[in-house]
């Protein structure tokens, strides 16, 4: 997304914004390099006289694209289970940091799902670092900043980007190389709620990450039961890239590296 001030825009859709009070800001670009067409500014404030209807903002716009393009391209499948967490889970605990570093354990044991598919050409790349996409929900859509390398980082290492690109997400001011070459995502959805779901893969990914809510179960231990927490996951991959018996492994040796004490 362009910085205020350095909108591309035809001159006649400027003129036309200008005259319908439309802010160029909350215009998706259709033209070339995504400039914004008058075409583009006419559907905006088309939408606006439609009495209770809302435009979407550029954000839920791309999510919209992005969304059906995966819908009509991606044979999903979910495997899911929960990880034992109760050796290190308290209110202070970086659980998307954990996670984090769990997904780059888990390509490097199963590196099939760190990988990009061409269907048209039947081939897939497997990637040797792990570039991850991190869904971040704000109020203008769902953003997915990249953070880059991550099996090469420090836990405060992926925390000091992570909180820039939250913020930068939630500031609509996320720079194009923020958001490019995703090898693998992850949604930790569970401080918003929700325990297991069935994701959506974009592609050229081919897998996708989500983890729930925390929740408390009782489980036999030494001692009989006892209390535990546990962190339900749920790994959606895509069916014609990837195997039941890789995605199993895959999501095994993300429990494992959550399971492990702090």
């Amino acid at each position: 997304r362009p910085a205020a001030g350095h909108i591309k825009a035809v001159p006649a859709a400027r003129a036309l914004a200008r005259e319908r009070g439309i802010d160029l800001e909350t215009v998706a670009g259709t033209g070339p390099d995504g400039t914004i067409t008058r075409a583009d500014v006419a559907a905006l404030t088309g939408a606006e006289t439609r009495a209770g209807w809302e435009p979407f903002s550029v954000a839920r716009k791309a999510m919209a694209r992005n969304m059906a393009e995966a819908g009509a391209q991606i044979v999903p499948a979910t495997v899911q289970d929960w990880a034992d967490v109760s050796s290190w889970i308290t209110s202070e605990a970086d659980v998307l940091v954990r996670l984090v570093r769990a997904i780059a354990v888990a390509a490097a044991a199963e590196p099939g799902l760190n990988a990009w598919f061409d269907p048209k050409a039947m081939t897939r790349r497997i990637h040797e670092t792990v570039n991850l996409g991190v869904a971040v929900d704000t109020d203008t859509g769902l953003y997915v900043p990249v953070l880059q390398d991550v099996g090469s980082q420090e836990a405060n290492q992926i925390r000091t980007e992570l909180d820039r690109l939250i913020a930068a997400a939630r500031a609509q001011r996320l720079g194009r190389q923020d958001q490019l070459g995703a090898t693998v995502s992850l949604s930790d959805f569970g401080p918003l709620g929700g325990a297991f779901a069935a994701l959506v893969v974009r592609p050229p990914q081919v897998a996708i990450l989500g983890a729930g809510r925390v929740s408390e179960k009782m489980a036999w231990g030494e001692n009989g039961a006892e209390p535990r927490r546990y962190l339900p996951l749920s790994l959606t991959f895509d069916h014609r890239a990837v195997t039941g018996g890789e995605a199993a492994r895959f999501l095994n040796a993300v429990l494992h590296d959550l399971e492990q004490p702090d």
